[in-house]
């Protein structure tokens, strides 16, 4: 078994809300909350590793990303350094006996 991993970088934003602070990544509408910012964060991290990982499991990652309204760009994104981003591996294991029958 050969493991790889990508990482997808996405803005996030982390508010105080009375007693939580609430993390939210706006552009896959995924939101969560903790008892502090680290825990938020963290929290956020989390949900949006099982977004992928089952949007890869059932073969609709493409539509839902979209439905949020992504596309593919031929050329790198310069981000803004206004904004915060979070970093979500998403890893993989690859049969490398099975090379041979990938048609890709």
């Amino acid at each position: 078994m050969i493991r790889i991993s990508f990482e997808i970088k996405l803005p996030f934003t982390i508010k105080k809300k009375a007693n939580v602070y609430v993390s939210s990544c706006h552009i896959l509408d995924i939101h969560t909350q903790g008892a502090t910012e680290k825990e938020a964060k963290d929290n956020l991290s989390e949900a949006l590793t099982l977004f992928f990982l089952t949007c890869i499991e059932r073969g609709t990652l493409d539509a839902a990303l979209k439905e949020c309204g992504f596309k593919a760009m031929k050329h790198p994104v310069k981000f803004p350094k206004d904004h915060r981003f979070i970093k979500i591996p998403i890893p993989f294991a690859v049969d490398s006996q099975r090379f041979s029958e990938c048609h890709a």
